[in-house]
């Protein structure tokens, strides 16, 4: 289950993006470990977006899950690594209160072993990227 640092929550009063860092591998392909994402306060969430929101039975614990379906309750997320587990298939609806914010975009950080000019350039035009929303999110759900 990816665990973010506290940073994300950090001024989200007073400010309307923060930032997190992704660890572990439940949102592998979208997200990996050492990831950093720009995070939005405000505004509605939707099927399908990637948000950061507190463990329902481990409050401290910060992670980033797929909202794949509005239930009673609240929102039914989902990693995107059906393999890592950590979402609502073990702990069930999140509810609303719970979600801090949405995913806008992710900064991958440079690994050390891209030296080449073809590596740096390859990661030059990947680094930065928009988080988007998968409208298949329900699909998958279905197939679960």
């Amino acid at each position: 289950m990816p665990e973010l640092s506290q940073d994300a929550e950090r001024g989200r009063a007073d400010q309307p993006f923060g930032w997190a860092e992704v660890t572990g591998p439940s949102m592998v392909p979208t997200l990996y470990h050492g990831d950093l994402l720009v995070v939005w306060h405000r505004g509605r969430i939707r099927p399908g977006d990637v948000v950061v929101l507190r463990h329902p039975f481990q409050q401290d614990l910060l992670v980033v899950k797929r909202a794949a379906e509005k239930r009673e309750g609240g929102w039914w997320v989902l990693g995107d690594n059906a393999y890592a587990g950590g979402d609502s298939t073990d702990y069930g609806v999140v509810p609303d209160e719970l979600i801090l914010g949405k995913v806008r975009l992710r900064y991958r950080p440079r690994k050390p072993g891209q030296r080449s000019p073809f590596a740096l350039a390859r990661w030059a035009l990947s680094a930065v990227r928009p988080v988007l929303a998968d409208r298949s999110a329900s699909k998958r759900l279905r197939a679960r």
